[in-house]
């Protein structure tokens, strides 16, 4: 898991959730907040139709038992979601006409709505009558009854459940347009319905909370499951994407390890089914790794068959050297001469073939050696230049099986560069020693002589920087290093204790855990050595 947080398909998937849920959020939410708002409007609207049922039976009638008829016909009415609040009734002597008697009779003249009426004047005489009080209407004879009585509802009569205040019903009545107005548990519409021309009902609609919100929840889960399955396509698309990108990439990484590795037949897929879908950039990368694949296999097939020329160019110096070798004679140094030859020659062919020979038909190598045996049999090649030159030498401590995880032909070669910069910078007759020190992890090799010494042991094992003049490549200490590092251990240069001269340590690990103890024996007295 920590590695594929760490990968480009997490991070792709990371990008299209982030980009995903901002789109989706920059378009829901207001689709949410439109949701809820037709909703409140539709419940609203609802209402208004629900009032504007009643208007032709106000139009038509003001009593009290048709109002109720008709408010429980309603939806609002039947739950008890609607009150009307009738007009006052009009007064019962508004707008009167006058009245004659048959044949020219006496008759009464009724009272606009001031309230008063007077006596009418009639052929043969006149009779007048007295003012009536205000609201009351004259029969003719100077007798009066209260204006509306016994007709119509009592003034201002409310039928239904009333939830708005009085105020609010008469602003609305007054103003005579529609409004609401917060009432508990939700809202209350109130709606002016004219009942003639000078007055006006009000019919209250109760709107509850719960209607200005009724399936706002719904839209909201709906819309929350639209984004989320936005996300999980993108989430998808993303992975996929990744794949690819992924896959690509790793197959170039795969193929570059193996081609570290020594398998120089490798190449990237670039077309074909392998390669489908892979970016263009990667497609790329594909190309020039195969042109590299391919430039490496041509540079390292001529240097073989450089190494091959060269080697076949040295036939006829080694031939004739072979030939002066069987001319010495009989002798220590004849025979070391000739066994010089003989392996110059070996060592000669075993390069022709090794360039000559294809990469995967080399043959396996077994890596480890007897480090004792090695070194017994390097020493004593070289004693026979030593007895010529007068040098006095000695070998310690080779007398019992040391294995060091190293290739023998490459730690022959490592104790000749050793054994060989002694005759190289000392003269004729200097005394060299080699000891062979075995502890629990590690082999150690040390090779001093009595001749001057290291003027600067750093510079000597720089690589190519030697100075041993005519003959030397200043490698030789460089690739024994190179051997020491290889299985974990070092090479040190410094100043003999026992001979006066320089001395190198070559420590070769044994085993890969465990420390180097303090060396004991035979050498304790030497001297630190400088390490680099």
């Amino acid at each position: 898991m920590r590695r594929l947080r760490h990968s480009l398909r997490w991070a792709l998937i990371k990008a299209a959730v982030a980009g995903t849920t901002m789109v989706a959020l920059a378009f829901l939410i207001p689709l949410g907040l439109m949701v809820q708002q037709t909703a409140r409007d539709r419940a609203f609207t609802a209402a208004e139709r629900q009032a504007a049922a009643l208007g032709p039976a106000l139009a038509i009638t003001t009593d009290q038992d048709a109002i109720a008829r008709a408010v429980a016909s309603t939806d609002a009415g039947a739950q008890g979601r609607m009150a009307v609040h009738l007009p006052p009734p009009e007064a019962a002597g508004a707008g009167a006409t006058t009245l004659s008697g048959p044949g020219g009779g006496a008759g009464g003249v009724a009272s606009a709505p001031g309230g008063t009426a007077s006596g009418g004047t009639a052929s043969g005489g006149t009779a007048s009558g007295g003012a009536a009080p205000a609201g009351k209407v004259s029969d003719g004879t100077g007798a009066t009854a209260a204006a509306g009585s016994g007709s119509g509802p009592a003034a201002g009569a409310t039928i239904g459940e009333v939830r708005a205040l009085a105020a609010d019903v008469a602003s609305a009545g007054g103003q005579g347009r529609s409004f609401t107005v917060e009432v508990p548990g939700g809202y209350a519409l109130l709606q002016p319905v004219a009942v003639d021309t000078v007055r006006t009902a009000v019919v209250e609609v109760f709107v509850a909370d719960g209607d200005l919100t009724r399936g706002v929840a719904t839209a909201w889960q709906v819309l929350s499951g639209v984004a989320l399955g936005l996300v999980a396509v993108s989430v998808l698309v993303a992975d996929r994407m990744g794949a690819r990108i992924v896959g690509s990439a790793r197959r170039l990484a795969a193929a570059a390890r193996s081609l570290g590795a020594g398998d120089l037949a490798v190449r990237v897929p670039v077309d074909g089914k392998q390669a489908a879908g892979s970016p263009e950039e990667l497609r790329e990368a594909g190309h020039a790794f195969n042109a590299m694949a391919d430039r490496v296999v041509q540079l390292l097939a001529a240097e073989r068959e450089l190494a091959a020329d060269l080697s076949h160019r040295l036939r006829t110096p080694l031939t004739v050297l072979r030939l002066n070798a069987a001319s010495l004679g009989e002798g220590d140094a004849a025979d070391a001469t000739r066994h010089a030859v003989a392996q110059l020659e070996r060592e000669v062919d075993q390069i022709i073939r090794s360039a000559r020979r294809a990469p995967e038909d080399a043959p396996a190598v077994t890596v480890g050696c007897d480090a004792a045996e090695v070194i017994r049999e390097r020493v004593g090649f070289w004693s026979a230049l030593a007895e010529d030159e007068g040098r006095r030498w000695q070998l310690a401590g080779a007398d019992r099986e040391t294995p060091v995880p190293v290739q023998r032909g490459d730690l022959a070669a490592a104790v000749d560069a050793l054994l060989g910069n002694v005759f190289r910078h000392t003269g004729v007759g200097t005394a060299f020693s080699v000891d062979v020190l075995a502890t629990g992890s590690s082999v150690i090799v040390l090779v001093g002589d009595a001749g001057p010494g290291f003027t600067d042991p750093e510079a000597a094992l720089k690589r190519g920087e030697g100075h041993g003049g005519e003959g030397s490549t200043g490698l030789g200490l460089d690739i024994v290093r190179k051997l020491a590092e290889a299985t974990g251990g070092d090479l040190a240069l410094g100043r003999s204790a026992v001979l006066g001269g320089a001395e190198i340590r070559l420590r070769l690990r044994s085993r890969p855990d465990g420390t180097v103890p303090a060396r004991t024996g035979r050498r304790r007295g030497r001297g630190s050595l400088f390490t680099r």
